[in-house]
């Protein structure tokens, strides 16, 4: 069994996302899921291995966005094309505009189960960009995605991350084509994009 098998992750049951309220798509109610998916009392870690085939959980994903504003007002976001050795398999050579990915038990020696989830979001970006310039970070929403086979086991936290300049660029080498660009630019391609960035670039900016 291969080290990313025998992972274990932070899941919640399926369950309690769906008592919450299920939706399909993009939901903005941040108010509504957050206490209860990432502070609650149900989040707990089973095997990443397992967990990649068993829909009865949902892994929590912190899915960032970096949005840079040029002089003139045109949104620009952060895109890249994902590697080979990035760790979902079923996303390669996909294009995305998120950056964020498990939340692992050895997050959860932060000692504090209500910074485990952040821990977690900062560990990934940390692994993954370098940010080489100020920003502000903030919630925007949930992707749920039943649609696709990686969908149902995943529940992805969209974070907007506004930077003063856009200079993020990759650390991990299999964050491959990285570079900001308008958001008009991307919706004109994005069949070229994974589902979940499909999702929240049209909910967000389309």
């Amino acid at each position: 069994m291969t080290l990313v098998a025998e992972e274990k992750i932070l899941v919640v049951p399926t369950p309690l996302f769906h008592d919450l309220g299920y939706f399909q798509g993009f939901s903005r109610e941040i108010d509504r899921y957050w206490p209860r998916l990432v502070e609650g009392d149900h989040v707990e870690y089973r095997a990443r291995g397992e967990m990649e085939e068993d829909p009865s959980f949902k892994q929590l994903i912190p899915y960032v966005l970096f949005r840079w504003t040029d002089a003139s007002g045109t949104v620009h976001l952060f895109e890249y094309q994902r590697g080979s050795g990035q760790g979902e398999r079923r996303l390669h050579a996909k294009r995305s505009v998120g950056i964020g990915g498990h939340i692992s038990s050895i997050d959860a020696e932060t000692g504090h189960s209500q910074h485990v989830y952040r821990e977690g979001m900062r560990r990934e970006l940390e692994e993954e960009v370098i940010i080489d310039t100020p920003y502000n970070e903030t919630v925007a929403g949930l992707i749920n995605d039943d649609e696709t086979p990686v969908g149902r086991v995943h529940l992805g936290m969209v974070h907007l991350c506004d930077v003063e300049e856009p200079n993020v660029r990759p650390r991990e080498a299999d964050i491959l084509e990285a570079r900001f660009s308008p958001v008009a630019d991307i919706l004109s391609r994005i069949d070229e994009f994974e589902s979940w960035s499909l999702i929240v670039v049209r909910a967000l900016f389309g």
